[in-house]
């Protein structure tokens, strides 16, 4: 692509890189100068404008963006997606409905280094999604690049994004209550609202005593394809309430502790068939906690092992809120 300054007169099927304000509307930045076009310049008394020409072999950036996307989201509706059509040079990956992102950050990675015009950004890896979310955008920032670096960058990225959707249905929660503990009544709502974003129905509440003994039956009993667990008082250990609770049931614990804040008190384990959450006291408020990270990939089927965990420490100091204290080195506190 050739860009910079050339005779008006001589501008037909040239790009215009600029916007032109004319006695009568105006000229916009990316119009493909016509005859009549080039005739109203000259009639206005504007002698130079600023263009881009393609050369043998570009491509548009219209027809690039579109060719990337068809790459990357080759069966849209299978993925969960919806793209956009072509404009500006921008194509839009949207989510068809809750889910959470996965990505073959690799291939995107690599794709972008292909030609520094040729972009393509996204939401984090694993980030959970609502209808309508945008979950990636392909951009070519130049109206025209190469159509070979387009072909190499469409062939890197191929199938890197989808939007694993929900597999379990629905949840059931048990909360503790020890006497003079918090009101559960706020917490529950929060947790509700956080099944009911991911397309599931909180199926049953049962709320027992903090005993260990009182909390495993319970969780034998709960309606719900994965039991989540809010205790009155914060879990210190894994030998506690809650995670030994989930072993007395008959289940497991794979993890206990994150390295997310807040969330660092969750705990995750398996109770036959059905995956059990631990909730850190934090998950009582609607703002984002490590709960969201792990209860997003339970529910849309992507295993969470102890590593996947241990891993979310880079990005896992979440923003403040002010129910927290600041610093955090101050009062001690059990909603974590």
């Amino acid at each position: 692509m050739r860009f910079g300054p050339v005779p008006a007169a001589e501008a037909a099927g040239a790009v215009l890189a600029h916007s032109v304000r004319l006695e009568r509307g105006r000229l916009r930045k990316g119009l493909v100068l016509s005859a009549a076009d080039v005739d109203a310049l000259v009639a206005a008394g504007i002698n130079e404008v600023v263009v881009a020409r393609l050369e043998p072999g570009d491509l548009g950036e219209d027809q690039a963006a579109g060719r990337i996307a068809a790459a990357l989201v080759p069966d849209p509706g299978a993925v969960g997606l919806r793209v956009t059509e072509p404009f500006t040079g921008r194509v839009n990956l949207v989510a068809e409905g809750p889910g959470v992102a996965v990505l073959d950050v690799a291939a995107i990675e690599a794709m972008n280094h292909v030609h520094p015009m040729i972009t393509l950004a996204t939401v984090p890896a694993f980030q959970q999604m609502e209808a309508g979310g945008m979950v990636a955008t392909i951009k070519i920032i130049s109206y025209a690049v190469p159509g070979a670096d387009v072909d190499r960058a469409a062939a890197l990225v191929g199938g890197a994004i989808r939007l694993a959707a929900p597999v379990h249905r629905s949840a059931g929660l048990v909360v503790t209550d020890i006497p003079g503990g918090p009101d559960n009544t706020k917490g529950i709502a929060a947790i509700r609202g956080r099944v009911e974003a991911l397309g599931m129905e909180l199926a049953e509440v049962r709320t027992v005593p903090h005993e260990t003994a009182r909390l495993a039956e319970a969780l034998g009993g709960i309606g719900g394809e994965i039991a989540l667990i809010l205790t009155g008082s914060a879990t210190s250990d894994i030998d506690d309430v809650a995670p030994l609770a989930v072993r007395v049931a008959g289940g497991r614990v794979e993890r206990f502790g994150m390295p997310v804040d807040p969330g660092n008190l969750l705990f995750l384990g398996q109770l036959g068939e059905r995956p059990v959450i631990g909730l850190p006291g934090c998950a009582r408020s609607p703002a984002l906690n490590g709960a969201d990270w792990v209860l997003s990939r339970v529910a849309c089927g992507i295993e969470v092992r102890g590593e996947d965990i241990a891993g979310m420490g880079v990005g896992g100091l979440l923003k403040e809120i002010p129910t927290r204290p600041q610093p955090r080195s101050g009062r001690r506190r059990e909603t974590e």
